[in-house]
């Protein structure tokens, strides 16, 4: 354990460098041991797995899969893509492990991490049922110390997750509830299918921890939720520094288990200097922190974080990131790749997805009907790559559906919130889960009611009701439009009155923009979806499709150049989002393959993007 005499794991650590592979970078301890191991796995499709016990049956985990990814995928080693509603996994963990997740230098406390399992999780170790969870695209913790209290070097963990295809009131987003793929869906994730870990922390530790920045007032508002509250007294000790430089220090004794800290920085109080310590796409400046809890015995959690000082905004008509106009050119992200579908096949590939976003001249992405894992996002504020934070959508409305993405949309803004390339909300899409939003006043509501949650737990950020069309209150108005005429599109936004008399009326895809009396139509405007172009040599899918279609790589660039050419001509737009970067299987519309070759080369198609030459 750690004490304040004895040297601090966290010391050599800046998390804004850690380099991607801590699988949650802005909660950093100095050790860790990763369970992305090759692991029992059993079907389970008469579910019969909680009546006979399994968690105490290694002899029905007969197939072997390679974790993380999930059993649809073929970097899984199972590649099996039928419906399976309930799988099973055993996982070893023996001694060694504990000790490497830092038994003896940080804690005797253990805690097990899944990244995300879809869509609810039972687990247990050793036998003993140790904790639940549900929703697919959120990371959970349990604590497992009393499980391994048997005297034994060898220890077990099983886990149940139960995902029915066909209830489509569960957030599943592109994943397709037919058996194969059609249209714009692709094949379901089932099960874990993102890093599983274990960490040993002391008896009082951080078990959440968020920042909030406030520009105007030259402060750091950092929020801690401790593992209990200390009754007899603790210290937290915050320090934060630049490139190794300290700029504040606080410290405060707590008796709760939650804490609000407001940290000014007096280094940022100069009005002429300020913007050097500002994060944005061309200068991703990020602070670093430590965090020290020491309860009254003097034992002590030392943990690594990192933020971003940065103001996002919708007013006068434009998006303004740090009070400054900013033009948002943005690309659909939808995270899927060939060999291992939701999770990516490397964490290597994480960073190289940002790089090649921001090489076409993108500065954001929109991250599309998913949550991204912690350490893409890492690399999009290491790199500065502007993200829209969604996730995905449910197909019914239903109380069940409501109440289900309620608590994971819950759960996805408070984990992501601290990270500074988020610069939106988007509960909904298309009115996935409120098809009929323009006549019933429940799911106007039941919007309304999602976009007003999300300013409750971040009124940082600008929040868009239902990105596409039949907007409740979103700041910013999102237009999808999928139109293949450069003249026609340039004519559509080339003119303030006619955007007007679309917010006001019938957008461009045949559905009300607003469900609202009134609409203001002093708002920003951006065209979140548009373009679509298929273009795929030698593609192996017969029902490979797009919006529409280019004969030859001349007739795709010109195509690209067209519409490209129209919406960088609007002067009212504040940005866009082109779909997509890479093909999705059937889905062949991206810029680049699905194996994230570009279709052109890349100067070409930054050059197209930005509407000027790249270097």
């Amino acid at each position: 354990m750690h004490t304040d005499a004895a040297p601090r794991a966290t010391d050599h650590i800046r998390a804004s460098r850690s380099g991607g592979t801590y699988p949650r970078p802005q909660l950093v301890r100095g050790a860790h041991h990763t369970l992305d191991v090759v692991s029992g796995f059993a079907y389970d499709d008469d579910d019969r797995g909680r009546f006979e016990h399994w968690e105490l049956r290694p002899d029905v985990f007969t197939q072997r899969i390679q974790l993380p990814f999930a059993p649809e995928s073929a970097a899984s080693g199972i590649g099996d893509t039928g419906y399976h509603p309930i799988v099973w996994y055993r996982i070893a963990l023996d001694e060694s492990a504990l000790d490497e997740a830092g038994r003896i230098s940080q804690g005797d406390t253990i805690l097990l991490h899944f990244g995300a399992v879809d869509y609810a999780a039972d687990v247990w170790v050793d036998g003993q049922h140790v904790g639940s969870h549900e929703g697919g695209q959120t990371a959970f913790s349990i604590d497992i110390t009393t499980a391994l209290g048997r005297d034994t070097e060898d220890h077990s963990i099983v886990v149940r997750a139960q995902d029915d295809p066909l209830d489509v009131t569960v957030p599943r987003g592109k994943q397709d509830w037919q058996v194969e793929p059609h249209s714009i869906w692709y094949h379901r994730t089932t099960g874990i299918w993102r890093t599983v870990w274990v960490e040993a922390v002391p008896a009082l530790h951080v078990r959440h921890l968020s920042w909030t920045p406030n520009v105007p007032e030259a402060s750091v508002r950092a929020e801690l939720e401790l593992s209990h509250r200390p009754l007899d007294g603790a210290s937290v000790d915050v320090t934060l520094s630049l490139d190794g430089h300290e700029l504040a220090r606080q410290q405060i004794s707590v008796h709760s288990d939650q804490i609000v800290l407001d940290i000014p920085l007096q280094a940022q109080r100069n009005g002429q200097n300020y913007e050097q310590m500002l994060w944005s796409p061309e200068h991703p400046r990020l602070i670093d922190a430590t965090v020290t809890v020491t309860d009254a015995m003097g034992t002590s959690d030392v943990v690594a974080s990192y933020l971003g000082l940065r103001s996002v905004a919708a007013a006068h008509g434009t998006f303004l990131l740090n009070d400054r106009p900013t033009y948002v050119r943005s690309v659909l992200e939808q995270g899927y790749w060939p060999q291992s579908h939701y999770t990516a096949p490397t964490l290597e590939a994480l960073r190289e997805e940002v790089e090649l976003i921001k090489s076409l001249g993108f500065n954001a992405a929109r991250i599309h009907q998913k949550v991204e894992d912690p350490r893409f996002l890492y690399w999009c504020d290491r790199l500065g790559l502007m993200i829209w934070g969604e996730t995905a959508g449910a197909y019914e409305f239903n109380p069940l559906a409501v109440s289900r993405l309620t608590k994971e949309w819950v759960d996805i803004v408070r984990s992501s919130a601290s990270h500074p390339s988020i610069i939106t909300w988007v509960p909904l899409n298309e009115s996935w889960g409120v098809q009929h939003g323009a006549h019933s006043e429940a799911q106007r509501s039941y919007g309304l009611a999602l976009a007003n949650l999300t300013r409750a737990l971040d009124p940082s950020r600008p929040v868009i009701s239902n990105d596409g069309w039949e907007h409740t209150d979103s700041e910013i108005w999102t237009f999808h439009d999928y139109e293949h005429s450069g003249e026609i599109l340039r004519q559509r936004y080339g003119s303030k009155a006619n955007i007007d008399a679309m917010i006001r009326g019938i957008g461009p895809a045949g559905r009300r923009m607003s469900v609202i009396p009134e609409p203001d139509t002093d708002r920003p405007v951006m065209l979140t979806e548009f373009g679509g172009i298929s273009y795929a040599p030698g593609t192996a899918f017969d029902d490979s499709w797009g919006y529409s279609a280019a004969a030859n790589a001349v007739d795709f660039q010109d195509r690209l150049s067209a519409i490209l050419d129209a919406v960088n001509a609007s002067a009212h737009l504040s940005g866009f989002c082109y779909t997509q970067i890479t093909d999705t299987r059937q889905e062949t519309n991206g810029l680049c393959d699905e194996n994230r070759k570009p279709k052109l080369p890349v100067a070409a198609l930054a050059q197209i993007i930005t509407g000027r030459p790249c270097p």
